[in-house]
């Protein structure tokens, strides 16, 4: 393919994908096919020799749309959003065309300079507290993770490096497998399952703190635990608060849990994957209030914020922290300008060492909706979300099963599990609508998130009156 016919094949494709977009509602939200569909519709092997670019197209909705789970269908409200915008997609078209593999400033000086800058950006639109900027002088600064899941993981390893450093620093002759047999992290009970996952990989003990009846940690179930784990000679050193857990959208209590942290010396992270994208909101802002407090701060605008997947920021107070824990140096990483203080080299903030231009995204995206369209964008999904939760509590059936804050709602019937999982199987059965579960208190809970950004108030109703339909022939 020269650039002649790209040109050409490009502007089909930009069709294709309009098509797509303008007409998902059209196609069954969830895919009806059995698992290894996909095998018998091509062939074993790779070809010899070159296919025409005709047939490649041809198979997309032959082999590949029948297995697609529709995420920005507006009959889509499992899980939690994840972001999606034109703007954000030409961007992205632009990253691929550009190509670099953003490891070092030198690697490509606009790929690390746009991201310190747009995390500068997107902090302020947060109000995040000044240690959190990079500015031109701060101490701090952002960073774009792939995942959450890889944010919790790399201030975990942070963590696990300063406290190891902090504790040989005053006893040399203990040793880190000594030290690190001792570690305690913490978390939530509702926290995301990636947050115990990180604590498996970094090999440290994770304990799950008991939350409120609201699904909340609050400072005294931190402070019992913690004062229980010294006394039997352990070393506390990581909690990863929750706002906006998975399961229900809980806030834990940052502004008792923060000074509690910082008073034992403990690294506060804060995830909040999906809500944090509300915080650009003046009315969801208090939501973040004792952010003060964290050493780590992440969320993903990925799930709410119009930007296509991955794009995860992350913030830290001390970037000396981050990097100390991974920084390496060999001859060929090397630049000229890396010892000036004025560039960052990203590849001391993450796991991989290879990264993506993705801070075009996120340029693309703020400029193109402002401040005020992305405020518009969450206001306007809560207020589906408040519109459902209406609809629920108008049915004496039914019941909510966690206060609706944000773009989530979590609703049962009134009855058992077994009743609500029925009810569950039936209406993913029929594929006009797709949902999941979670477990709260003992309970079988639906949850009903706004996901697609093409949802409107007459999805909504519709996908009422279908689980309201299916609920009436269950009983």
């Amino acid at each position: 393919m020269d650039a002649a016919e790209f040109r050409r094949r490009g502007k089909e494709m930009v069709d294709y994908v309009a098509d797509y977009i303008e007409n998902i509602e059209k196609r069954q939200v969830y895919p009806d096919v059995e698992p290894g569909y996909l095998r018998s519709l091509i062939p074993e092997e790779a070809p010899q020799e070159a296919e025409s670019y005709e047939d490649v197209v041809k198979d997309i909705e032959r082999v590949i749309m029948p297995g697609v789970t529709h995420w920005h269908s507006p009959y889509f409200y499992a899980y939690f959003p994840t972001a999606h915008s034109f703007p954000a997609m030409l961007a992205d078209m632009l990253c691929g065309a550009i190509g670099c593999i953003g490891f070092s400033w030198a690697a490509s000086p606009a790929c690390t300079e746009l991201e310190t800058v747009m995390l500068d950006w997107l902090g302020k639109m947060l109000k995040l507290p000044e240690d959190f900027l990079a500015g031109t002088e701060g101490r701090g600064g952002g960073v774009i993770q792939g995942t959450a899941s890889e944010a919790t993981l790399i201030a975990l390893l942070a963590a696990r490096s300063k406290i190891i450093k902090l504790i040989q620093a005053d006893h040399p002759d203990r040793s880190e497998t000594d030290i690190i047999s001792k570690l305690v992290a913490y978390s939530s009970d509702q926290a995301h399952s990636s947050v115990e996952r990180a604590g498996l990989i970094g090999g440290v003990r994770m304990k799950k703190i008991p939350t409120n009846s609201e699904f909340s940690v609050r400072g005294a179930a931190l402070k019992k635990v913690l004062e229980e784990d010294r006394a039997a000679g352990l070393i506390p050193f990581f909690f990863c608060a929750t706002l906006g857990t998975t399961p229900s959208c809980a806030f834990d209590c940052i502004t008792e849990l923060g000074p509690i942290c910082n008073a034992e010396k403990i690294w506060m992270h804060i995830d909040a994957a999906y809500a944090g994208s509300a915080f650009i909101c003046p009315e969801f802002r208090p939501l973040l209030n004792g952010i003060e407090f964290a050493d780590s701060f992440n969320f993903n605008p990925h799930k709410w914020l119009l930007v296509n997947f991955d794009c995860s920021a992350m913030w830290v107070k001390k970037r000396s922290d981050i990097i100390g824990a991974f920084k390496m140096e060999p001859l060929y990483l090397k630049h000229d300008h890396q010892e000036s203080g004025l560039v960052t080299d990203y590849r001391h903030w993450q796991i991989p060492l290879g990264r993506r231009f993705r801070s075009l995204k996120l340029w693309f995206v703020f400029r193109m909706y402002g401040l005020k369209g992305l405020q518009a964008h969450i206001r306007k999904q809560v207020g589906l979300a408040k519109e459902f939760e209406s609809l629920v509590r108008a049915d004496k059936r039914f019941e909510i099963s966690a206060d609706v804050v944000l773009g989530l709602v979590c609703f049962r019937l009134k009855g058992s599990n077994e009743l609500n999982e029925t009810l569950l199987k039936r209406i993913n059965s029929v594929r006009k609508i797709h949902l999941v579960p979670c477990q709260l208190a003992g309970k079988f809970v639906l949850r009903f998130a706004v996901c697609a950004r093409t949802t409107e108030s007459r999805h909504v109703q519709e996908a009422w009156s279908h689980i309201s339909h299916l609920a009436s022939e269950l009983l």
